[in-house]
């Protein structure tokens, strides 16, 4: 199969364009690999950097997903643009697993990483290392949510019930990755936890140092009872995020490859400056 000489369009769009098709009409479903880089090359009798500049074009558009050593896979797709544990499992498929998390409670992480974990104790995923950071807001100074519709008035018992709800997934996280280092089926597991005085209103997950996830919190009014009173407040509702997906490839230049980098930089500049280990 070779391009069309009297196509007038760069050769990588022709290969981009050739492989867009046979994904969007069902020749490669989501989870299937497409073929090599030295596979496409000769298909299209083109040059490796051509395929790797279409794979990249493909990548941003958030059609496939590349894994360090593995190839270049169709995105599974949801009723999201993107689903984050399958891409959770696909992480402890590799020997090292590092998770950054920076958000409001992690309770998503919570849930999504569990059933990874699950294949870790049945020995079905047999990562060497885990390593997980979360970023979590101090709950204990005054926030910009969650806070009383009146007048946007601070509320400490709507924060205390915030940092419990961080703390519980935290907890959860920490003790669900640390007993697998302590029944001996990974040879490292680590789980920190630091704080800094924002209040985020984005979530954002990084994962093997090259996938992130990005996703705003929407905000919304809501009146149950805190603390024994019926409060009226503004919070944010994690579970209406919707999560977009950019994957880092061979070209440094990509925009996913980009994203990522700087999205690793942001995570590690506020870990080490503003971020402490536990709450004052």
């Amino acid at each position: 199969m070779s391009l069309d000489p009297d196509d007038t369009r760069p050769a990588f769009q022709q290969v981009s364009s050739a492989l867009r098709a046979d994904i969007l009409t069902g020749k490669y479903v989501p989870g299937d690999q497409l073929p090599s880089g030295p596979e496409l090359v000769k298909r299209y009798g083109v040059a490796k950097a051509t395929v790797q500049k279409a794979l990249d074009q493909l990548r941003d558009e958030g059609l496939i997903v590349t894994r360090k050593g593995k190839g270049s896979f169709v995105r599974q797709r949801t009723e999201r643009p993107v689903g984050l544990r399958p891409h959770l499992e696909a992480a402890f498929e590799e020997a090292q697993v590092t998770i950054d998390f920076a958000g409001f409670s992690s309770e998503t992480l919570h849930n999504a990483i569990q059933e990874p974990l699950d294949k870790v104790r049945s020995g079905r995923l047999t990562p060497q290392s885990i390593a997980v950071r979360l970023l979590l807001p101090d709950s204990t100074a005054p926030m910009a949510v969650p806070v009383l519709v009146d007048e946007l008035r601070d509320d400490a018992d709507l924060r205390q019930r915030a940092g419990q709800i961080g703390a519980t997934n935290a907890g959860g996280i920490t003790h669900s990755v640390q007993v697998l280092a302590e029944l001996g089926l990974v040879e490292s597991a680590r789980v920190e936890t630091r704080f800094y005085r924002a209040s985020p209103l984005f979530k954002l997950y990084i994962i093997n140092g090259e996938e992130a996830f990005f996703g705003y919190y929407p905000l919304r009014q809501r009146t149950m009872k805190v603390a024994g009173a019926e409060k009226t407040f503004f919070d944010i509702t994690g579970k209406d995020t919707t999560l977009f997906h950019h994957s880092a490839g061979p070209d440094e230049t990509s925009l996913g490859s980009q994203y990522v980098r700087q999205s690793q930089m942001w995570f590690e500049s506020a870990w080490n400056s503003i971020a402490f280990e536990r709450q004052p």
